[in-house]
């Protein structure tokens, strides 16, 4: 069975330090409360180029059941809700690792 990584780029409305490190907060909030989620890192781009995000999530989970059930987990809804309320925008893409 596969394990799948699951990444999201945010662009947030607040960059500032502080908007940063409560979104991180935010996301790292997750760690330890969804069945299946394996690791879990949240953490600024430090290069600041054009092209960069502010924060990038990156999950690993043990299969795609897991990942399917982190999308609508209780503990993963307010943050969804947050960070919807805090982005800008986001950019998503989930895969399959062996």
């Amino acid at each position: 069975m596969n394990r799948y990584r699951h990444l999201v780029l945010f662009w947030l409305k607040d960059a500032s330090p502080a908007g940063i490190a409560e979104a991180r907060a935010q996301l790292l909030s997750l760690q330890g409360r969804i069945p299946g989620l394996l690791a879990l890192e949240a953490e600024p781009d430090i290069e600041r180029s054009p092209r960069s995000c502010d924060l990038c999530l990156n999950t690993l989970f043990d299969s795609k059941a897991s990942l399917d059930v982190y999308r609508t987990h209780p503990a993963h809804l307010p943050v969804i809700a947050y960070m919807k309320a805090h982005a800008e925008k986001s950019c998503t893409a989930d895969y399959p690792v062996e």
